[in-house]
């Protein structure tokens, strides 16, 4: 399991990428940075990382590290999202489970659209 750091201006935690093929290829694509978007509970964000969907799952725990192939997009799962329902949290659509967070999956409720957001491997 390879530990990386998630940080914005307001969040730094560490996480964890199982030992997928797709969460290998985020690995030897670290550090990377980019704008954060947000979707419910959700936060979002496209990944120069194309990969096809691996073991998908059209619904997710709190704490968990996603990859969503039809945006190239890497997903932090703390909440809700707007389709969610009965306390199941559901993506968009089937999401490739990466990895999870090491720390309080909450605190990424303060986090808003537009933050600069980035991942890299932990020292």
């Amino acid at each position: 399991m390879n530990k990386i750091v998630i940080k914005t201006e307001k969040v730094k935690m560490e996480a964890e990428l199982n030992d997928s093929k797709t969460a290998l290829a985020i690995w030897n694509a670290l550090p990377l940075a980019t704008e954060a978007d947000t979707w419910g509970e959700e936060i979002y964000f496209e990944i120069p990382v194309k990969a096809d969907l691996e073991n998908g799952t059209e619904e997710v725990h709190i704490g968990e590290l996603g990859y969503w192939p039809q945006g190239s997009c890497f997903c932090i799962f703390f909440g809700l999202t707007p389709i969610s329902s009965e306390g199941k949290i559901k993506p968009a659509s089937a999401v490739s489970i990466i990895g999870k967070l090491l720390g309080a999956p909450e605190k990424w409720k303060e986090v808003a659209a537009g933050e600069w957001i980035s991942i890299e491997k932990s020292a």
